[in-house]
């Protein structure tokens, strides 16, 4: 399943809410690739630029919790890091057994469902706390 960006996955920080941007287009890049059979190289090419991606918003995100003295930093910095943790085994076994079905339901679990989840229950949260720390 495609995912559509739509304003409620806003979180009102123009910076982060670009790179989400772009998370949705390569997540769905990689999902059509998987879909349609697309070689190793090209489903290998994408799943790298997510993995190096997914590492700059990170520090994008980690930068703005710092520089604010998020309360919730270590807390979202966990999740960043169990995020990652799950993205290198799902590329790991890509590399070891190639494409299939299954990388299609692990990417929509590992990938798909945890950005949309993240997005809506932790990243709201930093971009509530950025925009009251911009207003004060």
């Amino acid at each position: 399943m495609l995912i559509k960006w739509t304003p409620q996955y806003a979180v009102g920080v123009p910076e982060i809410d670009r790179q989400h941007q772009e998370l949705f287009s390569k997540v769905n890049d990689l999902l059509v690739a998987c879909r349609q059979g697309e070689g190793k190289q090209k489903i290998g090419s994408l799943l790298s630029f997510l993995g190096d991606y997914v590492k700059i918003h990170f520090g994008t995100e980690e930068k703005f919790m710092r520089d604010q003295a998020y309360p919730e930093y270590e807390k979202h910095r966990a999740e960043h890091e169990k995020f990652v943790g799950n993205f290198l085994e799902l590329k790991a076994k890509f590399e070891a057994e190639g494409a299939g079905l299954w990388l299609l339901a692990h990417t929509n679990r590992v990938v798909v469902d945890w950005l949309i989840n993240h997005i809506m229950m932790t990243d709201t949260k930093l971009g509530s706390f950025l925009k009251a720390k911009q207003d004060s």
